[in-house]
């Protein structure tokens, strides 16, 4: 089993920044895939963006150039540094983790972006 925990939710102004933190815990191995997905109010959940722990990258078109995903390592934690948030970025943000094919899901810090 694994357990993601997230922090660094909050309210923002827009044009501003915050950065999210994911930590990883439980049986984890170095195979892995990590990323961010948001769920906005009556929408779908939909992927922010991932890394793998070679440091492969992929974002949504809606956050490219604005969001950064890194890991200090390979293994159990990511960020997402999120700049130039606009209101239309309001949402839960869960953290996503895949290996060996299972799906593991946090409990989601909620981002509101509001003047």
């Amino acid at each position: 089993q694994v357990q993601l925990v997230e922090s660094g939710g909050g309210l923002v102004q827009p044009g501003g920044s915050l950065r999210l933190s994911c930590a990883a815990s439980g049986v984890t191995f170095s195979i892995n895939v990590m990323g961010w997905f948001r769920q906005a109010p009556g929408k779908e959940r939909e992927l922010v963006a991932t890394i793998t722990n070679t440091n492969y990258t992929n974002y949504a078109d809606s956050v490219k150039g604005r969001f950064t995903i890194s890991r200090p390592d390979a293994r159990n934690t990511v960020y997402l540094q999120m700049n130039s948030l606009k209101a239309e970025d309001t949402a839960v943000y869960y953290c996503h983790r895949q290996q060996f094919g299972m799906d593991y899901w946090g409990k989601g810090t909620l981002v509101t972006v509001s003047s």
